[in-house]
């Protein structure tokens, strides 16, 4: 539980937090112990480990790539353990599932495994309407908060069922498109939605999906409580052509200084 506690202290905290999205087994496991060690040193104030999937619905291209990569190696629940013990022992952790890994193995099994590694919470992108109540009661047997991804389009009339039951925190994808978006963010419609989910609920704002770049960050900073960024950093773990640490370090600066250019809004 003390993870969990350090994830509460940290969302409560004035200054927006950096998440790093790692999907898990990309690497071999001391190869990606290492990288985390860079990331957390680079700035990351937590990490979301993602457990690969067969067909990741939400995703862009290259996090596709990654997890059919890591999907190829096996053993892919074990190294996602592995990737959770060691960046818990770092950051405040979360687990970054769909559905279908979550009923392949049993959601009360899995919440236990990576409640067991340390992790905080775990968030069911694609969580099915009539499998929330059993994956609420899993998570909280395992002393898991569950996050809901909350789209930008839900209705007033319907944002009550899509919070409802969520713990930990809201996630606001700053984009409507899937991850790996690298255009213009609509920040005033971003504006209105973070507002919307904090008049209906106490729970923290994350926000990630279409943050491409530092400047991004930093004007998506002040109108959530962490800024998430994963495909950035997921290019530079695929590519020897940029350091992962320097990725981060740039986002981690953006966000400590909110420096950077007008947004292309």
């Amino acid at each position: 539980m003390a993870t969990a506690t350090r994830l509460r202290t940290l969302l409560a905290q004035s200054q927006c937090a950096l998440g790093v999205f790692v999907p898990a087994g990309v690497h071999q496991p001391d190869v990606q112990r290492h990288q985390l060690d860079h990331l957390a040193q680079a700035g990351a104030d937590l990490f979301e480990i993602g457990l690969p999937c067969a067909n990741p619905t939400l995703d862009g291209r290259l996090i596709r790539s990654a997890y059919h990569r890591a999907l190829g190696k096996g053993d892919v629940i074990d190294r996602t353990i592995g990737a959770v013990a060691h960046a818990a022992l770092l950051r405040p952790t979360v687990v970054m599932t769909y559905w279908e890994p979550a009923r392949r193995h049993g959601p009360e099994r899995l919440a236990r495994l990576f409640a067991d590694a340390g992790a905080a919470g775990m968030m069911v992108v694609d969580l099915p309407r009539d499998e929330t109540l059993r994956w609420h009661r899993a998570a909280h047997a395992a002393g898991l908060s569950a996050p809901h991804v909350v789209p930008r389009a839900t209705a007033d009339a319907d944002l009550r069922a899509a919070i409802d039951g969520a713990s930990g925190w809201l996630y606001a994808p700053a984009s409507t498109g899937s991850t790996g978006y690298r255009g213009p963010l609509d920040l005033p419609a971003l504006d209105a939605f973070t507002r919307r989910l904090r008049a209906a609920s106490p729970l923290p704002v994350v926000s990630g999906v279409g943050i491409s770049s530092p400047a991004l960050a930093a004007h998506v900073a002040p109108l959530v409580d962490a800024v998430v960024i994963g495909t950035p950093v997921v290019r530079a773990l695929l590519s020897d052509s940029e350091p992962v640490a320097a990725v981060t370090a740039s986002f981690a600066h953006a966000l400590r200084t909110r420096i950077g250019t007008a947004p292309d809004a």
